[in-house]
């Protein structure tokens, strides 16, 4: 693999990138269903995801100190609910409850095991470059970086806290400020091509595209990022 030179700082996405190895979350989101014992199908769960997704956009629910358990269980909750509601789904609150339990616990040992393998990849690259977070997230970044043990970047660029959220270059643009050098000196590292690649390269970063299991309205062509790699542990053979 081709070394890419002249780098001093790392701009990292989160969701997808440090927590799963690639993996859209509603792919995980799914496997808890399953582990639940929810008798849906992948299409019902999918509606479901979605709306979940837009309450948490418009409504303030996650709250600053929720850890990801906690954000998981909202998410959970509120899914099960959106599953009861559409008929598929008939059974009390008891047993609603506790599928959503099962489903938060299953994700968030998932991203256990996963954020653990990135710090062990953040802390080989922390000496060498200044790293920056920038995450379409939900105002709890901080809290969900201190509780697995990756509050290791010198600044955090948050949607909910700097009120812009990916695709928007602007983002990446605050990223790049907060890094202290120039874009060219810069690499960008995520999972999506159209909410990471096309935004960082619109500001002048490089681009390392980590493909996983993607979210299914991503674009498939990976021409706009210089490097794609499968695992988060190749970047330091990438960048060292």
């Amino acid at each position: 693999m081709k070394k890419i030179k002249g780098i001093r700082a790392l701009i990292f996405d989160y969701g997808g990138t440090l927590d799963t190895r690639g993996r859209h979350w509603s792919h995980i989101l799914w496997e808890g269903f399953v582990a639940a014992g929810v008798p849906i199908d992948k299409e019902t769960f999918l509606d479901a995801y979605v709306q979940a997704e837009r309450t948490l956009a418009r409504t303030p629910i996650i709250a600053p100190e929720d850890n990801f358990h906690a954000l998981l269980l909202k998410k959970a909750d509120i899914e099960t609910k959106a599953v009861c509601d559409s008929g598929r789904w008939e059974v009390n609150e008891p047993v609603r409850r506790k599928a959503a339990e099962c489903i938060a616990a299953y994700g968030y040992g998932y991203a256990q095991q996963e954020t653990e393998r990135s710090r062990h990849v953040l802390e080989q690259l922390q000496p060498h470059f200044g790293m920056v977070l920038v995450s379409n997230f939900y105002g709890n970044i901080h809290t969900i970086l201190k509780d697995f043990k990756l509050d290791v970047f010198q600044a955090v660029i948050e949607s909910a806290v700097v009120g812009v959220r990916k695709p928007d270059p602007a983002i990446y643009r605050l990223g790049v400020q907060a890094t202290g050098v120039r874009a060219e000196e810069t690499v960008v590292v995520g999972d999506s091509l159209s909410k990471d690649m096309l935004p960082a390269k619109a500001v002048g970063c490089h681009t390392v595209w980590l493909k996983g299991e993607g979210w299914g309205a991503e674009p498939e062509d990976g021409s706009c990022a210089d490097v794609t790699i499968a695992d988060l542990e190749e970047l330091p053979r990438l960048l060292l």
